[in-house]
């Protein structure tokens, strides 16, 4: 009877201990709204990496059409100040391919070359960010020839242009310093048929016309040697190329 009672008291302790308890609720999930200012008051804190969380929860949501929009720019400036440039292009290129006539189309392509931009390596590397930079930044100036930063754009198209002529000018440089002449030709005038306006054309004639003068093209040689002359009669090659000409002829 004793163990009967104790046994007794044992389940009713139980008892009262499961019953007595609370279970834990299931926390509601936030609303779309929520996570939108949930990830501006990250962005405000420069919490990049949390910003971009929320937002992505808010475009993930598909509560409705123009908030997808918000966060979907938010999530590419959050991505660009945080210089994931990557990130931020892929993200703007997104937007374009989904909203190609959005009002903001302008502040997107610009915000897209910035990104290609931010991207440049040196002209012994790989070129296709600065190419990419610079359809981007053409293709802002061409559907939006009034945009108010067009003054700006243009000041970063030149300087993709000079990036990608100096990058001709390496690779013709070095075809000419390993014999291949031939190859550094091509080079050299694609570099002034692509790339007129050059600030380091002085250097360029300068290894064309020698690289004339090796494969005996004589008068191409002196006519990119005049013209080194006339156009740059201050630049440092001009001795060097007068002392080529006197050995040459």
């Amino acid at each position: 009877m004793l163990k009967k009672n104790i046994l007794l008291a044992v389940l009713l302790i139980l008892g009262s201990g499961l019953f007595g308890c609370n279970p834990k609720q299931p926390q509601a999930p936030q609303t779309a709204e929520h996570y939108l200012k949930e990830g501006e008051d990250y962005f405000e804190r420069r919490l990049y990496d949390q910003a971009i969380e929320s937002w992505q929860k808010v475009r993930d949501s598909y509560f409705s059409p123009e908030l997808n929009i918000i966060a979907e720019l938010k999530i590419a400036e959050a991505y660009f100040l945080a210089e994931r440039y990557l990130e931020a292009a892929a993200a703007y290129e997104d937007f374009l391919r989904q909203h190609p006539d959005h009002a903001r189309s302008a502040d997107v392509l610009y915000q897209l070359g910035l990104s290609y931009y931010r991207q440049m390596l040196s002209i012994d590397r790989d070129q296709t960010a600065t190419r990419n930079a610079l359809a981007t930044f053409e293709m802002l100036t061409t559907k939006f020839p009034n945009d108010p930063r067009r003054e700006e754009v243009g000041f970063l198209m030149q300087r993709c242009r000079d990036q990608l002529a100096a990058g001709e000018l390496y690779v013709g440089r070095f075809y000419f310093r390993s014999g291949q002449y031939q190859a550094a030709i091509r080079r050299l005038e694609n570099l002034f048929a692509e790339y007129p306006n050059f600030f380091e054309r002085d250097e360029a004639y300068f290894y064309l016309g020698r690289a004339y003068l090796e494969v005996n093209q004589r008068e191409q040689a002196v006519d990119t040697f005049n013209t080194l002359f006339r156009e740059f009669p201050k630049s440092q090659y001009v001795p060097r190329a007068q002392k080529i000409i006197a050995r040459a002829y």
